[in-house]
């Protein structure tokens, strides 16, 4: 046996050794796809003496490929890796040498958003517009989709159409739309600029208009690779099949489960269908999982069963038996976020190093109590992908608004001033601050003694001033929840982070409301401004990541292909995982998926947790259906649930159900069925109302019909007639 097989198991070496035809491997969480795939680069460059240059190798990141590269290396001893890297970095190599085709240099620009906002700046200005008409965001966003989905073929205006017709075509654009748009596409010809989406199109392109260029490449690449296949786009499957043509030679790794990125255009249809799309496929299932314990694997398992769009398999452990899969319902955040700290701790006095210990969570919003209990309790950790809760912009700025209503700092007062916009700059910040120096006083004061001045005429300095004075005079007898939402209602900043589009920053401003709720009915009556500010001081002058040995924290997405000793996935709460932004069954599906990749990131212990109480707007946390979407009897529960909660949370999980099947077109009853209420009784479905969710029923002993929502517990009559 070579040394290149050696170690693999017997998956892995059919996986390595199946070199020609149509290949697809169903690769689960932690079966060592990564390894397989570098061992049969290997193989067929030592064992069977194809060149490294005809050979693609594509990644779904660039740390992806380097890591490939680098394993390949050790495992051939050569430099020469061919091409192993990401779908945009290969069309980058491919225009690099053949875009002449389309009458653009060799020395083309691969746009960033920087660039692509500097662009827009200049639409912008030339055409009148602001950031009311549309954000920089919201425009980089609507560009993409017209490219992608509603305006497929625009490459051709880009490459067919000369640069003074394409001028045109901006200058004669009435629709906000259409301004930035075709502006858009005659900025990148004019600088001869190329982004992310134009790469595999212009390909694609010159591969349709050139079979010279395209049987080069075709018969360039013998053997074509393809890792993370459950999450390529149409654009990238139609590079795929036009490159692999020539020699028929595919290889794809996937696993349908851990499908999270279809917001992205990703499909899993395409690893699913592979086989029908493709002859002679051969699919090899790699299902022993050398990361986790049967435990873990045991829960994961039990979890995905209950998605439908998958291919059946279980993944095996290779570990021996470990711990069980502790489930912990808190009472309240402060108390799930403690009992965390308790069980690190804990861990921690085992000789466990806080670096092999992970918190993952849907959204970055749910780090915040974490945060102030590991702080408390003086546990270092780091977040990863994400900024530390009190220190992110956001959250900055609403502190300095009400720092500066009861100090009238300079610290605030130059943060938040000109946030939003008021035409207060540089230029007014200087003469504010000279008058300061020379008088020996606040900015603040300096602005109130100079509002009249000429140099703030046309601002909205004043409007500022009356504000702030207003809060700081009735700030004392206001709960601070309410001034907080008053304060971001009234500065305009809330207004500001909804006409930018971010979403994020408006969660993590809902996450402090609630953060200064809690705050509120844990200090009662001593919940002073003052006695806030302070608290929250203490919070933001703290140290917290100190050094690599510090318990890690990060989304769900942000840990996707890592692994970690001891996971603990905190915020299992209906509405935030799963993400209450998930409106069809698929999106559920997806849901599922994501939380299937927290389980299994997991090797030795994992810990799930979720809190009850009161959100901000009044509404009831329930514990999330993926707790229950695990066999009872694989986790360790440290309280029992109190029957009435678990019948009220299988009854809103039910009725979500309903709700998305109902929104994706499956619905349970059509009119004339005959269905029974569990208290109305027995009745006839008249008709549906899909915008309103409900069905209209004429229940047997009402004069009159009933809208019954889809939630609502119904059943079809099985006895009538």
């Amino acid at each position: 046996m070579s040394e290149i097989l050696a170690g693999l198991n017997q998956q892995q070496r059919e996986a390595v050794t199946a070199t020609e035809g149509f290949i697809r491997v169903i690769a689960g969480a932690g079966s060592g796809k990564t390894r397989a795939l570098a061992h049969r680069f290997a193989y067929l460059v030592n064992e069977i003496g194809i060149m490294p240059g005809n050979i693609l190798c594509v990644t779904f990141t660039n740390k992806s490929a380097n890591e490939m590269k680098q394993r390949i290396r050790l495992l051939t001893g050569d430099n020469d890796t061919g091409y192993i890297s990401t779908f945009h970095s290969f069309c980058v190599s491919v225009l690099q040498e053949d875009i002449n085709a389309v009458q653009y240099p060799k020395s083309f620009l691969v746009l960033d958003n920087s660039d692509i906002d500097t662009m827009l700046k200049v639409i912008y200005e030339e055409r009148g517009l602001t950031l009311r008409h549309m954000t920089f965001a919201r425009a980089r966003d609507m560009i993409e989709i017209r490219k992608v989905f509603k305006e497929p073929e625009y490459y051709e205006a880009m490459i067919e159409l000369p640069l003074d017709k394409l001028h045109q075509k901006y200058l004669d654009a009435v629709e906000t739309e259409d301004i930035i748009f075709y502006g858009y596409l005659y900025q990148e010809k004019k600088c001869f600029g190329l982004d992310y989406n134009d790469l595999i199109k212009f390909v694609l392109y010159i591969f349709s208009v050139d079979e010279k260029i395209r049987r080069k490449w075709q018969q360039r690449l013998e053997y074509i690779m393809i890792d993370e296949y459950q999450d390529i786009d149409e654009l990238q499957y139609r590079l795929m099949k036009v490159l692999c043509a020539w020699h028929k030679n595919l290889f794809i790794v996937g696993d349908p489960d851990q499908t999270i990125y279809t917001w992205r255009g990703a499909s899993v249809r395409y690893l699913l269908d592979f086989d029908k799309e493709f002859p002679n496929v051969r699919t090899i299932m790699m299902m022993h999982n050398y990361r986790s314990t049967p435990q873990i694997l045991a829960a994961a398992n039990s979890l995905i069963d209950k998605n439908r769009q998958r291919i059946k398999k279980d993944l095996t452990a290779t570990l021996p038996g470990g711990v069980p899969v502790v489930y912990h319902h808190a009472r309240t955040g402060k108390e799930e976020a403690e009992w965390i700290a308790a069980r690190i701790k804990e861990l921690s006095g085992r000789g466990v190093a806080l670096g092999d210990m992970a918190i993952l969570y849907r959204a970055h919003y749910v780090s915040r109590t974490l945060e102030e209990v590991f702080l408390k309790e003086d546990l270092p950790y780091r977040i990863y992908s994400g900024v530390q809760f009190f220190g992110r912009m956001e959250i900055k700025d609403a502190l300095s608004y009400l720092r500066l209503i009861v100090y009238k700092d300079d610290l605030s007062f130059q943060r938040i001033v000109n946030v939003p916009k008021r035409s207060i700059g540089d230029r007014r910040m200087r003469f504010l601050q000279e008058y300061a120096q020379q008088n020996q006083c606040s900015l603040y004061e300096a602005l109130q003694r100079t509002i009249e001045n000429e140099i703030f005429k046309n601002t909205r300095a004043t409007r500022f001033l009356a504000l702030i004075e207003r809060w700081a005079a009735g700030y004392h007898n206001m709960p601070i929840s309410e001034l907080l939402s008053a304060v971001l209602d009234q500065s305009g900043y809330e207004a500001m982070l909804r006409t930018e589009g971010s979403q994020e920053r408006l969660d993590n401003l809902a996450e402090l409301k609630q953060s200064v709720y809690e705050y509120e009915t844990t200090c009662g009556e001593e919940a002073t401004l003052e006695h806030y500010l302070s608290h929250v001081a203490l919070l933001t002058n703290t140290d917290a990541a100190s050094g690599s040995n510090a318990v890690r924290m990060m989304t769900v997405h942000a840990a996707k292909g890592l692994e970690f000793p001891y996971v603990f996935i905190c915020g299992l709460e209906e509405g935030v995982f799963p993400s209450r932004k998930t409106t069809t069954l698929e999106g559920m599906e997806e849901e599922r998926r994501l939380a299937f990749v927290a389980f299994t990131r997991a090797e030795r212990g994992l810990f799930l947790t979720d809190a009850e109480g009161r959100n901000l707007d009044g509404s009831y946390r329930y514990p999330s259906r993926f707790i229950f979407n695990v066999d009872r009897h694989l986790l360790e529960y440290t309280r029992e649930l109190d029957d009435s909660l678990i019948a009220e949370t299988k009854w809103k999980i039910r009725g979500s159900e309903n709700s998305l099947a109902a929104l994706s077109g499956v619905l349970a009853f059509q009119v004339g069925d005959r269905v029974v209420h569990s208290i109305m009784g027995a009745g006839m479905v008249e008709e549906v109302d899909r915008d309103h969710a409900c069905y209209l029923i004429k229940f047997d002993h009402l004069d009159t019909r009933r809208s019954i929502s889809f939630k609502a517990r119904l059943a079809a009559e099985t006895n009538h007639g």
